[in-house]
């Protein structure tokens, strides 16, 4: 993400809040893991899978291993312009 120019040290992992997810309209999962467990999501939240690679699972060199994080990266980056034109 560095080398996109977003800043994304101070984040981590957290659980789903369940407040939040009540009021969205929509949950997109973005890989096998994610998808499958996935927390029941309430009737009236659309629920979109993009399946991408886990990069986290990629193996190879170094530089093999940061182009498939990199790859994945402007993948999920084409799917939210995407999704943004036609919501």
């Amino acid at each position: 993400m560095q080398e996109a120019g977003i800043d994304i040290s101070a984040q981590s992992s957290t659980l789903l809040d369940q407040d939040l997810l009540s009021r969205t309209d929509f949950a997109i999962t973005l890989c096998g893991d994610a998808y499958d467990r996935c927390p029941v999501t309430p009737l009236h939240v659309k629920r979109l899978h993009w399946e991408f690679e886990d990069p986290a699972r990629a193996t190879g060199t170094e530089e093999e291993i940061m182009a498939k994080f990199a790859e994945v990266r402007d993948g999920i980056k084409e799917k939210v312009r995407w999704f943004i034109q036609e919501t």
